[in-house]
């Protein structure tokens, strides 16, 4: 079955689609994040209302600065956080890149087990399955070959007759 392949005007139509709607995507993203950080700044720093007198000027300096120590601990403890994570990450990274370097699949051992053994183990030991592999076998009687002393007579002799080039003549007549 051969497919059918699009056409490049096809192709280059539907990538500005795609292309259009993720834009359109990160356009949204990009306004609710400034509706988001105006909404912030709203809640957490209120307008700020200059007092007319030095003193109160004062105070609200003060009170700004404490503001500003604050969040700078809050960065440093979010900044220590953010450094520690990076680091188990890259040493789990690390250990991962070791195992799957290091790892081989150890060579398995032949285990001699019997079918009732091997039934026990995959089934659990509440079933009692015996099987007898070997009453299903058909009895096969051995056919003894007894070869004739003729034959294997003595081996001085056959070597003897095979020896020089008339005994290579004999033997591939022989077998011809």
């Amino acid at each position: 079955m051969s497919e059918k392949k699009m056409t490049s005007s096809r192709r280059h139509h539907l990538k500005s689609l795609v292309l259009s709607i993720a834009f359109n995507l990160l356009d949204a993203e990009v306004k609710q994040l400034v509706v988001d950080k105006e909404a912030y700044m709203n809640e957490h720093c209120p307008a700020l209302d200059l007092p007319g007198s030095t003193q109160e000027l004062q105070e609200l300096c003060k009170k700004l600065h404490q503001q500003i120590d604050k969040v700078d601990e809050e960065r440093y403890d979010l900044e220590a956080k953010v450094a520690k994570s990076n680091k188990e990450i890259e040493d789990l990274k690390i250990k991962v890149v070791d195992l799957q370097g290091k790892f081989k699949k150890p060579a398995l051992k032949k285990v001699r087990m019997s079918a009732d053994a091997m039934l026990q183990a995959l089934l659990g030991s509440k079933h009692k399955v015996s099987m007898d592999l070997r009453a299903n076998l058909k009895q096969v009687k051995k056919e003894v070959k007894e070869e004739s002393a003729e034959q294997v007579g003595d081996w001085r002799k056959n070597i003897e007759d095979k020896a020089g080039m008339d005994g290579r003549k004999k033997m591939f007549e022989s077998e011809a």
